[in-house]
């Protein structure tokens, strides 16, 4: 059985394996090569403690962030599908599926303020 996501290791190993996998997709990696991951991780090791573990002091707004990035319709689906098979692989459990509801909830945002519906 798998575990939940109770701790920063686990949100760690999430976003590694995630951001591997975004990185080996043909439709998702175009949009991801520029990125310095090793910078960049931290942040997102952060977002991702906040939405989770209710870490305090995250404040930065994910769209305005990210919305220069020319994302289209099929590449946050597949986003989403990718975070999706990334938690369930890993982690089993009420975390794991509010970080699955979240990314769904960042990717539908992403369509309606971006106009790609």
């Amino acid at each position: 059985m798998l575990n939940d996501i109770t701790k920063h290791g686990d949100i760690e190993k999430l976003v590694d394996t995630f951001y591997s996998a975004v990185l080996d997709d043909a439709l998702l990696a175009p949009f991801f090569t520029h990125i310095d991951f090793t910078h960049h991780k931290p942040r997102m090791i952060h977002f991702w403690s906040f939405v989770l573990l209710d870490e305090p002091g995250y404040t930065t707004n994910i769209f305005d962030k990210h919305s220069h990035m020319g994302l289209t319709q099929e590449a946050l689906a597949q986003w989403v599908l990718l975070f999706e098979q990334t938690v369930r692989q890993d982690f089993s459990g009420e975390k794991a599926e509010q970080a699955i509801l979240r990314a769904k909830t960042i990717a539908w945002t992403f369509q309606e303020k971006m106009k790609l519906g």
